[in-house]
């Protein structure tokens, strides 16, 4: 049988009996324990059973509240089958448009069934029309609980990860039941997770790896304290985060560099009292790190008795499970001091005086157990630390593959070795990121890294915090360009627009010595994202091409 499940059965029948998860904050909180989840579990396995579900069978699922989708996929897994968390429409999607792209998920995938929870279910007519089977979650409720755990071994699919690509293209990371215990078995490690004492405060959506994989199927597996709300209730109010934290005595969170930044500027501005000094670990991954927001974060969460410290920098992927590497716990961020110009011309980090320094990026930790990491140049070549070029990953953790539309396809080459299309370096064994291989921008021989140019773009006022994307123009020329999308409250207002526009190439001037081909105000909300609130610079970069060129032809 799957280690993995064995270890959920093994938690609900010991630790689980008095820990769980929180859910329904803030309005009807509901503590329910794991051996309570499991019970649940094993309901509605013996309900998908009967009703057909096999071994190795891959299951979809479609709900918004924690509540609902632990038990459901805890349920698959006890079935034998694996699990794939649908993207969710949003009130502006177009449900048709939707529903074409989900069957090409569920095509992809091989499932022929969707467990539908609320507030999901009324899309039951939308499946429905398209031919595509379903289940209600409330509905397998009532079922007789499952005798026998179906058996896989640690070689089945347990999750099937969507990417974060064009949901008309997808792609899903097959992760196994081996790598789902390899990886968090080596985070508990690293984290120096205490089963008894932690406690576990989350926002982040579970249709996302580090929502559904690190901040619920750990807890669960482990038999740690849970409080999940859904990213609406933070968004909605991000200081409900906080004051969660402050409730429950919080000692792990996460989340992506802009939510911490969100959260820094209401803390500055808050009136009312959190005690956040129980929190030994505000994880920050997902997306590249920004000492200047982290430093907010830190200076209003100290108000409140937040240690410095407890800021834990990460670096991870689908395709490795969730975390490659972890910082040490309770040391804070720490930065590498690089010269821009040998690191932009040679691909060198070479230190320097913070003072002196042009670039500075966060030390990620040395690789988590099971891991072995090495930088490779574009031919392939094996190079030494402080030497950048592409990071490449192998281990337990990492998944054997991929199922796109086109058939499955190998994450491995022959060695094990996965190409992360990742940039950095290593420096006394703890890896640094620069960025995205297929984003950064050559300019005259020098290799740009598009967060250089949003963090300067950024600092402009009237550029909403978090908001800003560099994007490649005329990839693999001997002439690219690069332009800058904000999004800003001034969008529309002719003459504030220019002067934001004029400010904008300024800043990015001065902080890499190269200007924009053009910069282009959004409205709030409108900068291409994914579903766990990331920057789009591909779909952005396409924005502003088709910008360009209707220019061009205007003019002409």
């Amino acid at each position: 049988m799957s280690r993995f499940v064995d270890r959920l059965v093994e938690t609900a029948n010991g630790g689980g009996r008095q820990r769980g998860v929180t859910t329904g904050e803030p309005n009807e909180p509901v503590h329910t324990t794991w051996a309570q989840i499991h019970e649940q579990a094993r309901a509605m396995a013996g309900a998908l059973v009967v009703g057909g579900l096999a071994r190795h069978d891959a299951v979809a699922v479609l709900a918004a509240e924690p509540a609902v989708i632990g038990p459901a996929v805890q349920a698959v897994w006890l079935g034998g089958g694996s699990v794939t968390m649908l993207h969710q429409p949003t009130p502006r999607s177009d449900l048709a448009v939707w529903a074409e792209d989900t069957l090409r998920v569920l095509n992809m995938i091989g499932s022929k069934l969707v467990l539908l929870g609320a507030p999901f279910d009324q899309l039951a007519p939308v499946l429905e029309q398209h031919g595509i089977g379903y289940r209600l979650i409330s509905d397998l409720a009532g079922g007789t609980p499952l005798a026998s755990i179906v058996d896989v071994d640690d070689a089945a699919p347990a999750l099937l990860q969507l990417t974060s690509g064009s949901t008309a293209d997808p792609k899903a990371v097959r992760i196994t039941h081996g790598n789902l215990l390899a990886n968090i078995t080596a985070m508990a490690t690293r984290a120096e997770l205490d089963e008894s004492g932690d406690i576990m405060v989350s926002w982040l959506p579970m249709f996302h790896d580090m929502g559904m994989v690190g901040f619920y199927t750990v807890p669960m597996m482990m038999g740690i304290e849970l409080v999940k709300v859904t990213p609406v209730d933070f968004l909605s109010a991000p200081l409900l985060w906080a004051r969660l934290i402050s409730k429950y005595g919080g000692t792990i969170t996460a989340a992506p560099n802009f939510a911490y930044a969100l959260l820094g500027r209401r803390l500055g501005g808050a009136s009312e009292e959190f005690d956040l000094s129980t929190l030994r670990i505000a994880l920050n991954g997902a997306e590249p790190i920004d000492e200047k927001a982290v430093a907010s974060f830190v200076a209003s969460g100290a108000r409140f008795g937040m240690p410095a410290e407890c800021v834990f920098p990460a670096y991870g992927m689908a395709e490795g499970t969730l975390a490659i590497s972890f910082a040490r716990p309770f040391i804070g961020l720490r930065l590498d001091h690089v010269d821009a110009e040998r690191l932009e011309g040679e691909n060198r980090a070479v230190p320097v005086d913070p003072a002196e320094a042009t670039r500075s990026f966060a030390l990620l930790g040395p690789p988590l157990d099971g891991f072995e990491v090495s930088i490779v140049s574009a031919s392939g070549e094996v190079l030494g630390e402080r030497e950048v070029g592409e990071i490449r990953v192998r281990g337990e953790s990492v998944t054997p593959g991929y199922l796109t539309v086109d058939g499955p396809l190998a994450t491995q080459d022959d060695a094990g070795w996965l190409a992360t299309g990742d940039i950095g370096y290593t420096v006394d064994g703890e890896i640094v990121i620069c960025g995205r291989a297929k984003d950064v921008i050559i300019l005259a021989g020098r290799n740009i890294y598009p967060t250089d140019i949003e963090r300067a773009a950024s600092t402009v006022e009237g550029v909403r915090a978090g908001n800003a994307v560099a994007v490649r123009l005329d990839a693999g020329t001997r002439r690219e360009r690069f332009a800058v999308v904000v999004e800003s409250k001034l969008a529309g207002e002719v003459a504030a627009e220019k002067v934001l526009r004029k400010d904008i190439g300024a800043r990015v001037f001065e902080a890499v010595n190269a200007r924009p081909v053009a910069v282009v105000v959004l409205r709030p909300g409108t900068l291409p994202k994914t579903p766990s609130g990331k920057l789009r610079r591909a779909a952005a970069g396409e924005q502003v091409a088709d910008q360009i060129r209707v220019r061009a032809a205007e003019a002409q």
